[in-house]
This record gives C-alpha cells, sequence and structure tokens, in this order.
C-alpha cells in the first residue's frame, strides 16, 4: 500500500429511506502522471490512482477508472439513494499496486 493515500470520506450518518445523499471523496496522492522529470532528467515513472470502487453491503454502488490527466488529490463524489441501512466500502488502487480502504456506515429510518 503506498503510504501517501489518505482517504477522507463524507457520509451522512443517517438518512430517509428513499432519500438521495451526496457521498464525497477526497484522496490524498501525489498522482505522477509520468511526464515529469526529475532533477537527474530521468522521467518520474507514473503512479495514479488509476481505480476508486465503492460497495453498499456488498453490492457495488460506484466504480470510477482514473486518467493520468485527474489532479493531485482527487475528490469525487457522487450520489446513493438511501433503501436500507449499512456499510459503505471504499476502495482505491494505484499503479503501484497500493490498496487503501475505508468504511463508513449509514442508518436509513
Amino acid at each position: 500500500m503506498a503510504a501517501d493515500i489518505k482517504p477522507r470520506i463524507r457520509v451522512p450518518q443517517t438518512a430517509k429511506r428513499g432519500e438521495i445523499v451526496e457521498i464525497k471523496t477526497l484522496v490524498a496522492h501525489a498522482m505522477e502522471s509520468g511526464q515529469r522529470r526529475d532533477e537527474q532528467g530521468k522521467p518520474v515513472p507514473r503512479n495514479i490512482v488509476n481505480r476508486m470502487t465503492v460497495t453498499f453491503n456488498g453490492k457495488p454502488v460506484f466504480n470510477a477508472q482514473l486518467e493520468p490527466a485527474i489532479s493531485a488529490n482527487p475528490a469525487i463524489s457522487f450520489y446513493l439513494r438511501c433503501i436500507e441501512s449499512g456499510r459503505l466500502d471504499f476502495t482505491w488502487t494505484d499503479d503501484e499496486g497500493g490498496i487503501h480502504k475505508a468504511s463508513q456506515t449509514i442508518t436509513v429510518s
């Protein structure tokens, strides 16, 4: 796992059944595109967060494939219709095989 991946997630703690809520994420990652050169003129290897997946109670609800044009520290948001209480599991994967996971629950009334 890459040590520089530090996700922040914002999920409402509660929602009403059928309500659509916004889920926000921010991942602190340098997102090296492979286009930059170091002080010696050698290319800095590409290392970006290339995939983000989210499941709710084990079922996929969001999947994004990220490309080198995305900024460092990418902020991603999506909407979710709340039908039942449960746990959102977030997974970010980078080019070096680093994987970072985070979870948060939401209670539906």
